[in-house]
């Protein structure tokens, strides 16, 4: 981490870990540590632009991009999902051990603030859709074990677990059904274990099947408001105040898909939607409970912004709409680090 960078970002979503096992490196970990020319993230560029670390997330895609009857992406079989979910945890394990110091796997809240302070990149073990996991739920105590902390049970597609949301324009979040029975041992499993539970690609009836669940504070980690950008990934003004309500917090994607309110997938899409939602977040819900939710190298960003190098575009932003300093803090990183704490407990 650059001393110059003033508000540090831990980010709430990348997928860089998909983005190197999918890019053909002989050595993908020496690419992260080294710096490449594609994608947004690298170890060289977090530290230029300020990221101090996040949620690094294990996705496993579709086998294909086909669907099924209803319309919904087909999920991998869970042999194949586990298999990719370790491979891609072998890999964050590598860049780890490799990297000198310089990246750190993040167990507690204290190991996210001793990484930024020693400017190592804080990263979090997290999984996004829970298809490598059986209903016997032995993966999921393995993988914490090995140092999972936060877990989406699903994303956009239905799985054992949840219905979720499909990619649809413009659209409420109300589609398909809520947690199934195994879904709902999932979330209890994640709260005695002290894993996060992350409501981003839920659908709104898995989304208040959580809510009536989880003793955690409700997260939505990289996700947008549905009053400005009425796509259905988005949160509505409801579900925003429901996680208020817990003490949680929603992270801002910067995917231009769900930022505009035309639903155009334009990359030309300038930085002010995005600092729209954040303003919109915190004036609805409070300061306290919006951040970063970037989806680097999963997404199409602003072309504006570039990589993560472009993270001052926001802060400057920010502080052009009055933010002080105290709510910058909060917003790149303070916020994200109380839920964690309060969630990880300790």
């Amino acid at each position: 981490m650059s001393p110059q960078v003033s508000h540090p970002v831990f980010d709430g979503h990348n997928d860089v870990l998909l983005r190197l096992r999918r890019s053909g490196q002989p050595d993908p970990a020496k690419a992260f540590l080294e710096g490449e020319k594609t994608g947004h993230i690298d170890l060289p560029r977090a530290r230029e632009g300020g990221l101090a670390g996040g949620l690094c997330a294990i996705y496993i895609p579709s086998p294909t991009m086909a669907k099924d009857a209803n319309g919904d992406f087909v999920p991998p079989a869970e042999a194949d999902a586990l298999a990719e979910t370790l491979a891609m945890a072998r890999l964050l394990f590598d860049i780890e051990r490799r990297s000198d110091g310089g990246l750190k796997i993040c167990r507690s809240a204290a190991d996210i603030r001793r990484a930024i302070e020693t400017g190592a990149f804080a990263s979090v073990f997290h999984i996004e859709g829970a298809e490598a996991i059986g209903t016997d739920l032995d993966a999921l105590h393995v993988l914490h074990a090995a140092g999972l902390r936060t877990l989406g049970p699903v994303w956009s597609r239905p799985n054992i677990f949840a219905y979720g949301v499909p990619f649809r324009f413009p659209s409420t979040p109300d589609i398909g059904p809520g947690l199934s029975d195994a879904g709902k041992e999932l979330v209890r499993a994640c709260n005695e274990l002290k894993i996060m539970v992350d409501q981003s690609h839920m659908n709104e009836a898995g989304f208040w099947d959580i809510a009536a669940i989880s003793n955690a504070p409700l997260v939505a980690s990289h996700s947008n408001a549905h009053a400005l950008c009425p796509h259905s990934r988005n949160v509505t003004d409801r579900q925003l105040d429901a996680i208020k309500d817990t003490g949680g917090l929603i992270g801002i994607n910067f995917g231009v898909l769900f930022l505009r309110n035309d639903g155009i997938k334009d990359p030309g899409t300038g930085i002010d939607p995005l600092l729209d939602h954040i303003a919109y977040v915190a004036d609805r819900i409070g300061i306290d409970h919006v951040a970063l939710g970037s989806d680097f190298d999963g997404t199409t960003i602003p072309a504006a912004m570039g990589d993560c190098r472009g993270l001052k575009l926001i802060v400057d932003g920010l502080v052009e709409r009055g933010f002080d300093a105290a709510a910058l803090d909060k917003v790149t990183h303070q916020n994200w680090i109380r839920v964690l704490e309060q969630t990880w407990g300790g």
